[in-house]
């Protein structure tokens, strides 16, 4: 549970004083900003987090703020006015658009979307509504997890050109039968506003949305335009410390399912229209927050949520977005009109758990706060001082209740350590991971491998034994005992 203590005191070799203050429950009377900066500093220090905050209660922002780097090649710090690109958080701005052209008798919902999209293969395109794609329920394949989707991500493409893509392809169920999201159906949303709007899906968004709503530093992101304040996107390399940056993405593949960009300050604005009729009336905006099925609205998550602990549920309305190098979230509780809004430039992050906590914290309610990384830590510490302080390390933290140990992470951090050529540490790191984990039969074949490299065949021959006792499935395991006991 929550502690009333300054956590910031812990660093890699200040754990004991760290330990010693939180036995000794000193109160420091935090107020929630204090008690959220407390949070995201620890996140950010973890290296769980690296991005811009907004949180607004009842309707006011109380916080917002940027932690780590927007561009770690200039150690340009995130503030909260950095851009930072939405992925699929870009499906709601879709949604509305749709649901604008509605209201205007431009479209409906209900009708076959080759009535809008005459090209478009039949029978699916006769059978497939509007609703359809709204809802993720249409059938139609996501082409973002097709098999050859990475070979496409650096080239440009007109919309056309994309349907093609997926068009041909067999349908996953009946149209309406049941939910499974699909970035294709959103993709094929955005050609439908051109084609019955006759401009561009950039176009009608700056005209119908971010215009009227004075969202300044929102737009479709394009590589080739020099945008103030734009956040660089990075992913981890094997879940360690080190980054590296993130795969070139043109932004015509994602376009009407994940191509916008903006800050946490103008998703507030977004936000604060929500509640109005200012984009749209009452009884579509109605539309866009109804569960239509499994959860989802047009565009948005619609699910409900204890958040008072009472069992009285609260309806919630949110969503996420990934794309190379970013993820979004953005968490609205109508009710009590407040937001929380977090944008990280470093891939993944743990943005359910953060948004959990600051909901506690916002509702008085006790949380916990996170958990540094056993063995992250142990790589920072092997990078700076070595093996035996590392060893040190490990043994004072090992059983904390602030720390937490992850063989899988653990795994990677050893898998990082031996690509490097550095197959003595990587050891180090898998020996260890054995001794934490006996009953894991991955550790014992990773550790296996390790000695193999250093020479040690009897060990590493007692290694995969252990590991195919473990799981009797593990054909690598059994691979390498077989072709070892072959060189005999």
């Amino acid at each position: 549970m929550k502690q009333n203590s300054k956590y910031t005191l812990m660093r890699i070799y200040g754990i004991g004083m760290f330990i010693l203050l939180t036995s000794l429950n000193v109160s420091f009377g935090q107020t929630k900003i204090e008690q959220l900066d407390e949070l995201l500093n620890l996140y950010t220090e973890y290296g769980q987090f690296n991005g811009s905050v907004l949180v607004a209660e009842k309707g006011e922002i109380i916080y917002k703020k940027g932690f780590g780097l927007a561009n770690m090649e200039w150690n340009i710090l995130n503030q909260p006015n950095t851009k930072y690109r939405l992925g699929s958080l870009t499906k709601q701005f879709t949604a509305m658009l749709i649901l604008q052209m509605a209201s205007e008798n431009k479209l409906k919902l209900d009708v076959p979307i080759s009535t809008y999209l005459p090209d478009y293969p039949k029978p699916n395109g006769d059978d497939i509504t509007i609703h359809h794609l709204l809802t993720h329920s249409s059938g139609i394949p996501n082409y973002t997890s097709f098999p050859n989707f990475r070979n496409k991500e650096r080239n440009r493409y007109s919309p056309e050109e994309m349907i093609r893509f997926f068009a041909d392809s067999t349908l996953q169920f009946t149209p309406g039968e049941k939910y499974e999201y699909s970035n294709s159906g959103y993709f094929l949303l955005g050609a439908i506003i051109e084609k019955v709007t006759g401009k561009s899906y950039e176009q009608v968004l700056q005209d119908k949305i971010f215009t009227p709503l004075k969202m300044i530093n929102t737009g479709y992101d394009h590589h080739s335009t020099i945008l103030k304040n734009r956040a660089s996107g990075y992913e981890r390399e094997w879940n360690s410390r080190v980054f590296i940056n993130a795969a070139f993405v043109d932004m015509s593949i994602p376009y009407a399912a994940g191509s916008i960009y903006s800050t946490v300050e103008d998703l507030y604005l977004w936000d604060q229209a929500l509640y109005s009729n200012q984009l749209l009336s009452k009884e579509y905006m109605d539309l866009i927050f109804a569960n239509h099925g499994s959860g989802y609205g047009y565009g948005w998550g619609v699910n409900k949520d204890d958040i008072h602990g009472t069992g009285d549920s609260l309806s919630v309305i949110e969503h996420q977005g990934g794309i190379n190098g970013f993820h979004t979230q953005i968490f609205r509780i109508p009710s009590d009109k407040n937001l929380i809004v977090l944008f990280n430039n470093t891939s993944r992050a743990p943005l359910d758990a953060m948004t959990t906590t600051i909901n506690r914290i916002l509702y008085d309610k006790p949380y916990d706060l996170p958990k540094k990384s056993i063995a992250l830590s142990l790589f920072d510490v092997i990078e700076k001082d070595g093996v035996t302080t590392a060893l040190s390390y490990y043994k004072e933290v090992k059983d904390s209740s602030h720390c937490y140990l992850n063989d899988d992470e653990m795994n990677q951090v050893g898998y990082q350590l031996l690509n490097s050529d550095r197959a003595n540490e990587a050891a180090f790191i898998f020996k260890l991971n054995v001794e934490a984990f006996p009953n894991s039969w991955n550790v014992y074949d990773s550790y296996g491998e390790v000695l193999l490299v250093l020479g040690n065949k009897a060990q590493a021959i007692e290694n995969y034994k252990k590991s195919v006792q473990l799981n009797p499935g593990n054909e690598n395991g059994i691979k390498i005992l077989k072709e070892l006991k072959n060189k005999q």
